[in-house]
């Protein structure tokens, strides 16, 4: 049964689009494959979030995005638990178990929320999150899908070139490097800068791209914000 499931998932990637385009074709394929109603991907390293290298929609975007401004949600919790999370009801438990991420999503309309581990051998290297639009778990069928499907998309990655990725990804790369900066600042870990950057971005409501580009042109010190 899995080979049939891989054979289908690897014919519809097939059929999306050409190798240029793979990166923002994967993410339609998750989600059409496992019929939900959006789909993203969070490429995660050491437990720290890198970013997206796709997402079916927009509400998709937003998903990842929150995940990554905030540290919390299904991805998050499936890489490091390296195992599938399923909330069915995000507002009937959701609140609870991601405080911060859960009232965001659901004022954009989603309703359920799971996030599959992505691996290849022993090397685990992120989370596929998808969503839906309404109340209710993955049948069986779509759960074994979204397992084999989490495992051709590690693969995908993996054989991204550094262009398409550039081209077609959102890896943050400001961030990290806006971490860096602050890291040096107040004299803390770059993981301890991370934190004190999506604080600061979630407390004054801005999008934590826009807060590191500030922070990268010098526009913002931390050392000048009574961080230390």
């Amino acid at each position: 049964m899995t080979n049939k499931r891989m054979l289908r998932i690897l014919t519809e990637l097939n059929s999306a689009g050409d190798e240029s385009s793979r990166s923002r074709s994967l993410c339609l394929v998750c989600s059409k494959i496992v019929v939900v109603t959006g789909a993203g991907i969070m490429i995660m390293t050491d437990d720290k979030q890198r970013g997206s290298i796709c997402s079916s929609n927009s509400v998709s975007a937003l998903i990842e995005d929150l995940q990554y401004t905030l540290g919390e949600g299904p991805c998050i919790d499936a890489y490091r638990d390296d195992q599938p999370v399923t909330e069915a009801d995000l507002q009937g438990n959701g609140f609870a178990r991601w405080p911060g991420f859960a009232p965001a999503v659901l004022s954009a309309g989603v309703r359920a929320v799971f996030g599959f581990p992505m691996r290849v051998g022993g090397i685990r290297l992120g989370a596929m999150n998808l969503y839906r639009d309404r109340i209710g778990p993955l049948s069986d069928d779509q759960h074994a899908d979204a397992l084999v499907m989490a495992g051709v998309a590690a693969r995908v990655f993996l054989g991204m070139s550094a262009k398409e990725l550039e081209d077609n990804s959102d890896l943050r790369l400001n961030v990290h490097q806006a971490a860096g900066m602050v890291s040096v600042q107040l004299a803390i870990s770059v993981g301890d800068a991370l934190i004190r950057l999506r604080a600061y971005a979630f407390a004054n409501s801005r999008p934590l791209d826009n807060l590191a580009n500030d922070v990268v042109s010098g526009a913002i010190r931390f050392e000048n914000l009574g961080y230390n």
